[in-house]
């Protein structure tokens, strides 16, 4: 049975209600995402990712959007528990009726996602963690539509994907005038594939291409440099 909280070094995410627990896309999403001065976090879930945000951009304003009312009410608890509690919100809505606002169309400069992803996919009895991992409710061509909206010119979005999803979710990303302005390939250990992507993308031009391939363990159970300094101010 998973545990029902995460506890990090400044904060703690409870997550009994949530159909997706803290992982380590989620981690490392949080950790590698640029961010600004309004930052919106799309399916926030547990609200992990908000919340180490907020952490690492202290003078951020964070604004979360999920369509699970259960892990609204959950991710709204773990803010309020934090001491990012005044610069964290949690709207049960989707990111669609949020691009439906005239008042933020370009308001934030940098967006993160930790998208649903499966596409056509065998699902579960459980309808939340459908609605986490399937992209009934969020298609990419949606979501790249809706970022376009409200991402402010000189923005950044940034997303994990699975490595068997990333061509599909570079293409839309093209298809909406979007260009990649960082491609990092995960690998769990030196001598496996690349598993997942963290993909940052801007609107053209982007002035450089950042792309490299970093490992999460020189060997089970001892992280390396990169995933240690990145998730230091994190990890207990």
């Amino acid at each position: 049975m998973p545990n029902t909280f995460f506890r990090f070094k400044k904060f703690i995410v409870h997550q009994d209600r949530c159909a997706m627990k803290v992982g380590t896309d989620s981690v490392l999403l949080g950790a590698w995402a640029n961010g600004g001065h309004h930052i919106l976090d799309v399916g926030s879930g547990t609200g992990v990712i908000s919340l180490m945000m907020a952490q690492r951009f202290p003078q951020a304003t964070v604004e979360a959007v999920d369509i699970d009312e259960e892990a609204c009410r959950q991710a709204v608890e773990n803010v309020e528990a934090s001491p990012f509690v005044h610069q964290v919100s949690i709207a049960c809505c989707s990111i669609q009726e949020l691009a439906r606002t005239p008042h933020l169309r370009g308001s934030f400069d940098a967006v993160v996602s930790n998208p649903p992803f499966f596409d056509n996919a065998l699902k579960t009895p459980d309808a939340s963690r459908n609605m986490a991992r399937h992209t009934d409710s969020l298609p990419f061509d949606q979501l790249f539509q809706s970022v376009r909206y409200l991402m402010a010119p000189t923005g950044e979005f940034s997303a994990i994907i699975p490595f068997d999803y990333k061509a599909k979710f570079l293409s839309e990303a093209a298809l909406n005038g979007f260009v990649v302005s960082r491609e990092y390939a995960v690998k769990t250990t030196p001598k496996k594939r690349a598993k997942r992507y963290l993909l940052a993308f801007r609107m053209p031009p982007a002035e450089e291409f950042d792309q490299q391939e970093v490992v999460l363990e020189t060997m089970p159970g001892i992280r390396s440099e990169w995933y240690e300094m990145i998730t230091r101010d994190f990890y207990l």
